[in-house]
């Protein structure tokens, strides 16, 4: 019998497939619900689930605890395989058979579970972007609300804005709070804004949604960040490369930080300007930076190095 295992989580049910066995079985999204599918899963190869918005995390947690094998893979991945082996519905026991089949062609890789301080720092950083992103729908509504109509309305808008701007304040200082109680998070913040342009948000995203920094290989940092360069060619068509996929706030937050960095950083500018005068345009240039001072940040936090450009700049 297979030991490629699929679940479709759901908030209540668990739906679990075994890849090459007709039919399924059906667990509560629940703790008796996890007892049970860790005895029934005791000879798991590999055990594959999709993120599905913070239901997988009770399971996963579960599974883990109890030494099993246990993946948590990108949805689109599992979708777009899906679609490769032409399985185009999709009900929770298709959903399941297809990541069991996922798992037993593909294999993805197993890496250590987040533990639950890394956890809890992710999703102070989530709930901080979403406040962040209230605010600006709220000031966009503000300007719109124009007249001597829309006074009350003006007065509510206005009132939401305050309070979002107290939460803002209030996620500040409980992600500092967070920061300052772990000793390594402390020591690779510390490391990290020695970096001119590397400031505390950025520190921020890089220890919360990066958390291989310092542990993994330069190409494979870049990788998970989105910013390794991929071909585009075809027979004697040399196409533009182009980057995307991984971590997209990471990408994010590293384009704000490059892009401060070629005004106040030395060593980043002289980056800059150098790949200008080669030709390449701005866009293209400013990537190359973000990348290069990706490797860099990696470097540091491998061995434990504030910045110190002259060296620095030969390790990258």
């Amino acid at each position: 019998m297979s030991g490629y295992i699929g679940i479709d989580v759901a908030q209540v049910e668990l739906v679990v497939a075994r890849e090459g066995v007709a039919g399924s079985k059906a667990y509560s999204n629940s703790e008796r619900g996890y007892r049970d599918l860790v005895k029934d899963l005791k000879d798991a190869q590999l055990i594959v689930l999709e993120a599905t918005g913070g239901y997988q995390r009770g399971v996963v947690a579960a599974l883990g605890g109890a030494g099993l094998p246990v993946v948590v893979v990108n949805p689109r991945q599992v979708r777009d395989f899906a679609k490769a082996t032409g399985q185009l519905a999709k009900t929770d026991l298709l959903d399941a058979h297809v990541l069991a089949s996922f798992g037993a062609r593909v294999k993805p890789e197993l890496r250590a579970l987040p533990s639950e301080d890394e956890e809890e720092l992710r999703d102070f950083l989530t709930r901080q972007q979403q406040v962040i992103q209230m605010l600006v729908a709220e000031k966009s509504r503000l300007l719109q609300a124009q007249g001597k109509g829309r006074q009350a309305l003006r007065r509510q808008i206005k009132s939401h804005i305050s309070y979002l701007e107290r939460e803002l304040k209030t996620l500040d200082s409980d992600l500092d709070q967070m920061i300052r109680k772990s000793p390594l998070w402390r020591e690779h913040d510390d490391l990290l804004q020695s970096v001119p342009g590397i400031g505390k948000q950025t520190s921020r995203i890089l220890l919360g949604i990066l958390p291989e920094l310092g542990a993994a290989s330069a190409a494979e940092i870049a990788r998970l960040a989105g910013l390794a360069p991929m071909n585009r060619d075809s027979g004697k068509m040399r196409g533009k490369r182009w980057i995307g996929g991984g971590r997209p706030r990471v990408r994010a937050a590293l384009y704000m930080a490059t892009l401060a960095a070629t005004r106040f950083n030395p060593t980043v500018k002289s980056w800059y300007k150098r790949l200008l005068a080669a030709g390449k345009p701005k866009k293209v240039a400013l990537v190359a930076c973000m990348r290069k001072l990706l490797v860099v940040l990696n470097a540091m936090v491998k061995t434990k190095t504030r910045w110190q450009s002259p060296q620095l700049t030969a390790t990258a």
